[in-house]
């Protein structure tokens, strides 16, 4: 008897004290349930999503040439006054003053000096000078023969010099050659860029990114998606400040923004910045970036 007794006295204690650990751990996570809860939603950047130009690109190099060039010979015992290298010189204007009679810019164009030679024939040196007009820059430029198929007249493209950082020259595709070259396996093509500030000059190499296949698409900033495994995430915004974890199809990278095949329209309002201060489904402070 006092063993039956014993037995069930353990029994419940056992009991009491399973029944005061969970109601503890109820009123612990009450308690910060409640203290979270009563937490103010985190001011995250958001951001509308837009429509924006993407388009494909190949890269390649070319060299700077003049729209127009003449080069002079002159004898330096010939010269009145020193040469004005550099200098900017109106069509009709002397370019140069001669004891032979002066010389006349045939065209509008910057006055370079190309170097000293001695002329078999006589004894003096000779100078040779070159009028460039360089207000108009063409470049031939090599297209592999995989892309040949996109290259056309007039597509845009991009120049960008080391001597100029960060700096782009706009430009078009100016003449594409009918026929793939069998030895380099390319396509020849000229491109054509209006230099008006005359910051190319000739001989430049030039870095030059002809886009093809443009296109107006929806654009996220690149800040915006997770990348997990196979597939892309954005967090969309609603009415009520919820951001929900959305699945979207991604397409070009472009300058720090993403192109969006699917899973959002024009307007949607989308986190830009600080995804890891976001939960699935948590409330959000919005602030428009």
């Amino acid at each position: 008897m006092k063993r039956s007794t014993k037995t069930i006295s353990i029994i419940i204690i056992f009991f009491l004290i399973i029944a005061v650990v969970i109601i503890g751990r109820t009123m612990i996570g009450n308690h910060f349930k409640k203290k979270f809860s009563k937490r103010p939603p985190p001011g995250i950047i958001v951001t509308n999503v837009l429509q924006k130009q993407f388009s494909d690109k190949v890269e390649t190099f070319g060299t700077a040439i003049s729209s127009k060039s003449k080069s002079f010979k002159i004898k330096k015992n010939d010269l009145i006054e020193d040469l004005k290298l550099k200098n900017f010189v109106k069509k009709g204007e002397v370019l140069i003053k001669l004891k032979s009679g002066d010389i006349i810019a045939p065209f509008s164009g910057v006055l370079g000096y190309t170097g000293i030679t001695e002329d078999i024939l006589v004894s003096d040196n000779i100078f040779i000078i070159t009028l460039d007009d360089n207000s108009i820059i063409y470049s031939d430029i090599k297209i592999p023969e995989n892309y040949s198929s996109f290259i056309k007249k007039d597509l845009p493209v991009e120049v960008r010099l080391s001597s100029y950082k960060g700096k782009v020259f706009p430009g078009n595709i100016d003449f594409v050659s009918s026929r793939i070259n069998a030895d380099t396996r390319s396509l020849l093509s000229r491109i054509k860029i209006v230099n008006k500030d005359l910051e190319l000059i000739s001989g430049s190499l030039l870095e030059v990114t002809v886009k093809f296949n443009l296109r107006d698409s929806l654009s996220v900033p690149d800040t915006s998606v997770m990348v997990e495994g196979e597939k892309s995430y954005v967090y969309k915004v609603s009415e009520d400040n919820t951001a929900n974890k959305t699945e979207v199809k991604i397409g070009l990278r472009g300058d720090k923004n993403i192109e969006i095949l699917s899973g959002l329209e024009e307007g949607d309002v989308i986190v830009a910045e600080g995804l890891k201060k976001v939960r699935p489904r948590g409330k959000i402070k919005p602030i428009n970036k």
